[in-house]
């Protein structure tokens, strides 16, 4: 049976630096993918001054195959990227403030996440080897889908004009004018 899916365990390095103006204490950035990581739950990776880096959560990346032609237009830009999805954690601890929902290969399904404006979406760059895992992918899956183009229907929409027909109208002759009011007899 041909496989739909695969996935990949990918670790998801988040950077906690200070926020530049008061409303915003901390900036929360995803900065590296990690393939093949071990679970991890904000394992502190390095620290420079305020600044720390998490490795923040690990979740499985998949690629399925009906999605092959997202996966090979982000192939296609100049720095192919992983997409992390991430959203404000609700009762976390202090140094949790996010927690990371999804990580795509996919810019459709990254620019969806982005619509909602609940959730942030950053952009890593992709490291070599998980390229060259998801071009493997793209070359066993995908498949050129041809062009059809819609063809109109015969059925002609013109031929009736709106208003014409009106049964309060009595000529044809002035189809514009308004109903006249029946006067009631007194």
């Amino acid at each position: 049976m041909p496989e739909i899916s695969i996935s990949m365990p990918l670790g998801i390095v988040v950077r906690k630096s200070p926020g530049v103006t008061k409303w915003a204490g901390w900036i929360w950035r995803a900065v590296a993918v990690l393939p093949g990581a071990a679970p991890a739950n904000w394992k502190v990776l390095r620290r420079e001054g305020e600044s720390v880096e998490y490795h923040a959560a690990t979740v499985d990346l998949e690629l399925w195959r009906s999605e092959t032609s997202a996966y090979q237009s982000e192939l296609l830009t100049e720095d192919p990227s992983i997409y992390i999805v991430m959203r404000e954690a609700s009762g976390a601890a202090d140094e949790q403030e996010v927690e990371v929902v999804l990580a795509t290969a996919s810019p459709f399904e990254a620019q969806d996440y982005a619509d909602t404006g609940e959730e942030l979406v950053e952009q890593v760059s992709m490291p070599a080897g998980l390229r060259a895992w998801i071009e493997d992918f793209i070359s066993r899956h995908h498949h050129e889908e041809k062009f059809i183009k819609r063809k109109r229907d015969k059925k002609r929409i013109d031929l009736t004009e709106d208003g014409v027909g009106d049964a309060r109208i009595r000529q044809l002759s002035d189809v514009y004018r308004a109903p006249a009011r029946k006067q009631v007899a007194s």
